[in-house]
């Protein structure tokens, strides 16, 4: 069944992916182009949500990145619960490789960005921004290179940026945050505990799921924290059981119900308000500069070599194993992916550097350091595909 789902996934994916990359290149065009006003417009206009009391008024992109990648996140918590247990992760040697691999994955393009800007120019306080992967420009790129690989590289490079991204989080929060709302931080908790209530209950109507989920989703946002945690962690709550036997579970029901509109509606929003960012002004001598270069090799060698090097440890020490059915080629590939920061390195970019030309080389970094670790790790995982079929 795990096997069957994920197949599932790949091909939804597949297709997605395309739809993804479409609407990425036209958000940069716009952004770049005679139509610039109306694209800054449109994903700065603000928004105003008033439910009883909750009342918040955030800009259109703020609501796709903290509102609808919840849910994105959300379907992402199930699957990985899933894997862990019915699937691919129910191993605990397998499910040990993508975790330790992402610590691996950050710690080496901070300390290769450190290396770069430890120097006189240099701007060390920029570290976080290589550190984090993303996740839904990784797996699209994954999903278009590699179709016919194993779905468990796809498995591992999900649960790995999981852990990447929450690893991006708590950095965040601590480098960068001016504190948590305490209380909003514990009615999201109380909220968390209802869900996980209501998944005792075994013919539970799936409205108070939903319910249950946007109180979490409410309070997490009024907290100051990610949203993608309360996403993740909502679905650790949901049940895989059966209501009746030979059937579906919750989860497979919400994995399975939630996913198209994820990967057709969601995604290629979200890549549309956030991947649009403007070049004028950035000058191409930045290119060579301390940060550009730090960001770029960060995410091109640094997570590379560092998830590639974690993993390739723990399985040579019998401490992880490789996922099932692939290869080391592939296996690199994947660790090449890694390095697509784009969305989340560019926001952590922009709270290390708000403005002035250490923003300028950010951009050029994060666009520099995606592109060749998308470009690069699609061919490996192409050549190794091809290899599969000779």
């Amino acid at each position: 069944m795990a096997r069957r789902i994920t197949l599932d996934f790949l091909k939804t994916e597949s297709a997605s992916g395309l739809i993804l990359a479409a609407a990425a290149a036209v958000a940069i065009v716009m952004a770049n182009s005679p139509w610039a006003r109306l694209y800054f417009g449109f994903i700065s206009a603000p928004f105003t949500i008033q439910v009883g009391a909750f009342h918040e008024t955030r800009t259109a992109l703020d609501w796709v990145k903290q509102g609808l990648m919840a849910i994105f996140f959300f379907v992402v918590g199930l699957e990985i619960k899933y894997e862990i247990l019915r699937g691919e992760l129910a191993n605990p040697r397998r499910l040990a490789l993508p975790l330790l691999a992402a610590l691996g994955g950050m710690a080496a393009p901070a300390l290769i960005y450190l290396a770069v800007n430890g120097g006189a120019g240099g701007a060390p306080s920029g570290w976080p921004t290589p550190i984090a992967t993303d996740i839904a420009f990784a797996l699209a790129a994954l999903a278009i290179a590699g179709p016919r690989l194993p779905p468990t590289l796809r498995v591992f490079l999900l649960t790995l940026a999981i852990v990447d991204d929450l690893g991006a989080v708590a950095v965040i929060g601590m480098v960068f945050s001016h504190g948590v709302k305490l209380a909003a931080a514990g009615g999201a908790l109380v909220s968390l505990a209802l869900m996980a209530l209501v998944s005792r209950w075994r013919n539970a109507p799936y409205l108070f799921y939903a319910l249950a989920f946007i109180l979490v989703w409410a309070f997490t946002l009024k907290s100051g924290i990610s949203t993608s945690v309360a996403g993740v962690a909502a679905a650790m709550t949901v049940p895989i059981e059966p209501r009746k036997p030979h059937r579906p579970g919750v989860l497979e029901d919400f994995m399975e119900g939630l996913h198209p509109y994820v990967a057709f509606l969601i995604l290629p929003l979200f890549a549309f308000c956030a991947a649009g960012f403007s070049l004028r002004g950035v000058a191409l001598s930045g290119l060579l500069g301390p940060v550009s270069l730090g960001v770029a090799l960060g995410l091109f060698l640094g997570k590379a070599l560092g998830v590639f090097g974690a993993a390739a440890s723990l399985i040579g020490l019998k401490l992880g194993r490789r996922p099932t059915g692939a290869t080391w080629v592939e296996l690199f590939g994947v660790s090449l992916l890694c390095g697509v920061g784009f969305t989340m390195s560019l926001f952590v970019g922009a709270l290390a550097f708000p403005d002035g030309p250490l923003a300028g080389q950010v951009r050029l970094g994060v666009l520099g350091g995606s592109l060749l670790s998308s470009a690069v790790g699609a061919a490996v995982l192409s050549w190794a595909q091809g290899r599969r079929r000779s």
